[in-house]
């Protein structure tokens, strides 16, 4: 009897989750927490991703960051400037990365006193929302120029999110956003998501996004979404970093 197209996606997506568990147990024993940015294309993630870790990289935060495109180094040059390990990860044209992608690059380059992976995922929605990398916190952005009804339009995304960023926030006047609609509508897909609100041109919600980041590496609680990818498991707290990245 022929496979149906359900039966081998669900075969892709568990041997990818056996690989993000897998990468999730190695990562968290080496002090390493994984952020998964998810967004749509334009929505700001690259600027306020550089942003952060030009932050983390001024309080002396051991961060590093994989980036992922269908083609160019764009990105990756642009991150750079930041001061942190950056690495360009092209995926020949699929529209998500994989734990299998994300494992090798990790193996092979990731620095070894890296205290947070930041992956930025590739501009989509859909496809990523459905793979586990073996992330400690995953990251929904979106900006105030797609419309408050996105968390409706893509609920896997956003009710997988451990916290959900608005970005762009200095544009909201001008592009009509209803922000209390946009609101009601992550509750709706996310019950009791935190929202921070940003604005990579100013600086806003720079340093609320970092530490939200370092908070969960270090053990802070983590909200626990319905659609979590995967049952959240803190990585080891290393005093020294706390008082590191104090501000």
């Amino acid at each position: 009897m022929c496979e149906s197209m359900e039966d081998v996606t669900q075969a892709v997506l568990a041997k990818n989750d056996g690989l993000a568990a897998s990468l999730r147990e190695e990562l968290a024993r080496r002090g390493v927490g994984v952020v998964n940015l998810l967004s749509s294309p334009g929505s700001g993630k690259t600027e306020l991703l550089g942003r952060v870790l030009a932050l983390a990289v001024q309080r002396r935060v051991p961060v590093a960051a994989l980036t992922a495109d269908l083609a160019t180094e764009n990105d990756a040059q642009r991150l750079a400037r930041s001061g942190a390990p950056v690495k360009q990860l092209l995926t020949d044209g699929l529209c998500h990365l994989e734990a299998r992608q994300l494992s090798s690059h990790v193996r092979d380059w990731l620095p070894e006193d890296t205290a947070v992976l930041f992956v930025e995922n590739v501009g989509n929605l859909v496809c990523p929302a459905s793979y586990d990398l073996g992330e400690s916190l995953r990251i929904v952005l979106m900006a105030v120029t797609e419309g408050e009804d996105k968390p409706l339009k893509y609920p896997t995304a956003f009710g997988s999110a451990h916290l959900v960023v608005l970005t762009k926030t200095d544009l909201a006047e001008a592009a009509g956003f209803d922000e209390a609609a946009f609101l009601a509508h992550v509750q709706r897909v996310n019950p009791g998501v935190e929202v921070v609100r940003s604005c990579a041109r100013d600086g806003d919600g720079v340093g609320a996004v970092l530490e939200r980041v370092l908070a969960a590496r270090d053990g802070a609680p983590v909200h626990r979404p319905p659609l979590a990818p995967h049952p959240h498991r803190h990585v080891r707290k290393d005093p020294g970093l706390t008082a590191g990245h104090a501000s």
